[in-house]
């Protein structure tokens, strides 16, 4: 495919990085909509999303850094080439940053949880269908080898050097698979957000989707590097039964107030209903 979009004289510009920023950014301004419908400010959702995101990359660059310490210690001109290199597991890596910080943020500004996890729900769907494009042109986490009439050939060098991609060889566009069921979910909880029962059932879908899409995409990706359990389940997808069973929780568990709408009636009017009863019994 295509690792490089474009150059500037001497310098690369990566497909990859600029998909994955264009993704950041349209999922920045369909937040902005988002949390107005979930009734959330955003200016704060604006500055939680830079938060996140700001972590995200800072430690999983740390975090590449101390993994490879050896190699940077040796070759520290390594470092100008650390935004070209993708790895399986760095994803699941900024995802763990990135919500520990916007979690510590929503905290500080005592955001609604529920409501500001159903305002980012669609926006981080985007977001990941934007990511896997980019994956796709630089050959990440590329699929198992397939016959078939899409399937496709990565020959550019760099797409083995940066993301290890095979070259010459068939293989399933799973990027694809997997970008195509992120943009559904985000249609999809775009489209249902005004129209959810009470507050977090965005954010249960969002978990229950999600882990639903990656846990069988999984079955057409390589394997490599992405950390096989007893020869059976990857990474990935056990992260993905975890998203599953957490978005399950979420659905389930019932707040006392559903959108506005108390369920439990207050002392004045349980004690109205008891003489509306009580008169109506003696009539």
């Amino acid at each position: 495919m295509y690792p490089v979009l474009f150059h500037i004289g001497s310098l690369i510009i990566p497909s990859y990085g600029v998909l994955a920023a264009l993704g950041v950014l349209v999922a920045l301004v369909l937040g902005l909509r988002t949390s107005r419908t979930a009734g959330v400010n955003p200016n704060h959702i604006w500055n939680l999303c830079i938060v996140a995101l700001f972590s995200a990359l800072v430690g999983t660059r740390i975090l590449l850094i101390a993994v490879n310490w050896v190699v940077v210690r040796s070759h520290p001109a390594w470092l100008l080439g650390l935004a070209m290199v993708h790895h399986p597991l760095l994803a699941g890596a900024g995802t763990l940053f990135a919500g520990v910080a916007a979690l510590v943020y929503g905290r500080k500004r005592r955001m609604p949880l529920r409501d500001t996890a159903d305002a980012l729900a669609a926006p981080l769907a985007l977001g990941l269908a934007f990511e896997q494009i980019g994956a796709f042109l630089a050959g990440s986490g590329f699929g198992i080898e397939a016959n078939l009439p899409w399937a496709v050939v990565y020959t550019n060098p760099l797409a083995a050097r940066w993301s290890g991609a095979p070259l010459g060889v068939a293989v399933h566009p799973v990027q694809v698979y997997a970008a195509v069921g992120f943009l559904a979910i985000a249609i999809g909880l775009l489209v249902w957000l005004p129209h959810r029962r009470q507050r977090g059932d965005g954010a249960g879908v969002f978990l229950v989707a999600i882990g639903t899409v990656v846990y069988f995409t999984e079955f057409w990706r390589d394997p490599e590097g992405r950390g096989v359990v007893m020869g059976a389940l990857d990474g990935p997808q056990l992260a993905a039964i975890a998203l599953v069973i957490a978005g399950a929780i979420v659905l389930r568990r019932c707040e006392p107030e559903r959108m506005g709408q108390n369920v439990d009636p207050t002392p004045s009017q349980a004690s109205l209903q008891g003489r509306d009863v009580r008169g109506a019994s003696h009539e």
